[in-house]
């Protein structure tokens, strides 16, 4: 399927790695001019590497921390003043600590609330105005199959992420016709923050080995397996499409079917 993005302009967040990462190699593949973002600088200059071996448009790279307004002005002032605008917007944040209720401090809490959810609002202030021109454009949010069932141990991940998808939905009647606004809720996939919690379930006792680990992660998912990447990329690209022109203020599940919920 053509997705007809070709020479349009995204910027995808915390990209350098991951799922970030997967959103980004998919639209640079299907044409998109991409600007991939971390905080790391090495990772960064790796992953624009790698993604421009997919691309069949142009890839460049802009560190910063989403917790940074300046940050975040500087990546939106990237992507237009490379590519001349911008077309669509992939919001994504590295998870919060894993850790039980009990133990979750005060600070943790502001912290997740700063990364998850005031991250999406900066972006998307920064970036409504560019969006809004030339006939309209995309934001796809990247969240968590959290939000539609807890996942032991995520308290922060559990809770937050709910404020992302009440502002996806709130975004996706506000900002309509000219901009779409869509979410995506992964669920495990073959990423490194999989095998950081797969290890931290080790490390807590939960399991004896990294395999018993894996094993207790994906016995209840149907596919019998832990997600591609590039699936869910793949995803994330038919939502900023004009495929997926009449679909608006959804919460997509990319996970499998492991989650028990109906809605």
């Amino acid at each position: 399927m053509d997705l007809d993005i070709t020479g349009n302009s995204a910027i995808v967040a915390a990209s350098s790695s991951g799922l970030g990462k997967a959103a980004a190699t998919a639209l640079a593949r299907e044409g998109a001019n991409v600007v991939v973002n971390g905080r790391d600088e090495e990772r960064l200059e790796a992953a624009v590497a790698d993604v421009r071996e997919a691309a069949t448009g142009e890839v460049v790279g802009q560190p910063g921390d989403l917790t940074d307004a300046d940050d975040v002005s500087a990546l939106v002032d990237r992507a237009v003043d490379e590519f001349g605008g911008l077309d669509h917007l992939v919001t994504n944040a590295g998870g919060p600590p894993s850790k039980p209720f009990l133990e979750t401090t005060d600070e943790e809490w502001y912290d997740a609330y700063d990364l998850l959810v005031m991250s999406v609002v900066r972006l998307v202030r920064e970036s409504v105005e560019h969006l809004r021109a030339d006939g309209g454009g995309t934001v796809v949010c990247s969240t968590s199959h959290s939000v539609k069932e807890a996942i032991d141990g995520l308290v922060l991940s559990n809770s937050v992420r709910m404020s992302v998808i009440g502002l996806e939905k709130t975004l996706s009647r506000e900002l309509a016709p000219e901009i779409r606004c869509n979410a995506v809720m992964p669920g495990a996939h073959e990423t490194d923050r999989m095998e950081y919690l797969i290890q931290t379930s080790v490390d807590q006792g939960a399991h004896d080995t990294y395999e018993e680990g894996y094993d207790a992660w994906t016995e209840d998912i149907p596919q019998g397996r832990l997600g591609p990447t590039d699936e869910y990329g793949d995803v994330v690209a038919f939502l900023s499409s004009e495929r997926s022109s009449f679909i608006n203020g959804e919460a997509v599940m990319v996970d499998g079917g492991d989650a028990r919920s109906n809605l």
